[in-house]
This record gives structure tokens, sequence and C-alpha cells, in this order.
């Protein structure tokens, strides 16, 4: 059963994708799965689950993802849909929109920072529920 399920995960692209220290890449990434950056990116990355950017790891430019976690270098704008994690050798300057933010001591944080997207959501519901008993 064991391997039915390790070869569903790589199908289902769930399985962590990497790039390693010493690569450089310039363009757009989309990716369903988890996803490492430890070498340097500039341009877009985009996931649909938990991007990690390790010590050396840089960004520069856009990352949209549900969760990131990150060590190194971010410079550009942030969509984080659930929780933003900064380590303490992460520096981020930039735009920053997440859903909940974490900062360690000693993490280099000069970014404006919108948190937080419920309100805005409870805000349309009671609005759709209101048309609806109108």
């Amino acid at each position: 059963m064991r391997k039915d399920k390790g070869r569903t995960e790589i199908e289902d692209g769930s399985k962590q994708n990497r790039i390693s220290k010493g690569t450089s890449i310039t363009g757009e990434i989309k990716s369903e799965g988890d996803f490492r950056i430890d070498g340097s990116l500039e341009g877009k990355m985009e996931s649909t689950g938990k991007v990690v950017i390790g010590k050396n790891g840089m960004l520069k430019g856009t990352l949209i993802c549900k969760e990131a976690d990150l060590e190194g270098t971010v410079d550009g704008t942030l969509a984080i849909e659930g929780l933003l994690n900064l380590r303490s050798s992460a520096v981020v300057k930039g735009e920053v929109t997440t859903g909940r933010l974490s900062v360690e001591p000693g993490a280099d944080f000069n970014a404006t920072c919108v948190m937080g997207t419920g309100v805005k959501n409870l805000t349309d519901d009671v609005k759709q529920e209101a048309g609806k008993s109108a």
C-alpha cells in the first residue's frame, strides 16, 4: 500500500519541488505542490501549497501561495492565504498580504502589511444575506 500512496503523491504534484543552492532562475513558476527555494528566483512564484525559502534562498518578484516559511531574502510582493512565518534570518522588503503573520526576533521586516482577509469576507457574506432577505 505504501508504494501506491507514494506514487499518488508524485502523480498529483504534492511532492516538494526545489530550486537548489547555486541555481538561478528568471521567469514564472506555477506549482500545485510544496516548493523550496535555496537558490534564487527572479520573477513570479505561484503555488497552491507551502513555499519555503531557505537561508541562502532569494526571491525578487512576486510570491503567491497558501503558506510560506521564510529564512532567506524576499524583495517584492507577497500574497499568502494562510500563515506567513518569518524566521530570525529572514529579510523581507516590499508589500505583504497575509492571513496570519509570525515574526521571530531578529527578522528584518521592512514591508507594508495587510493582514487577515476574514473581515472582508464576513462583510461580503452579510451583504449577500441582506440581499436574499430583501
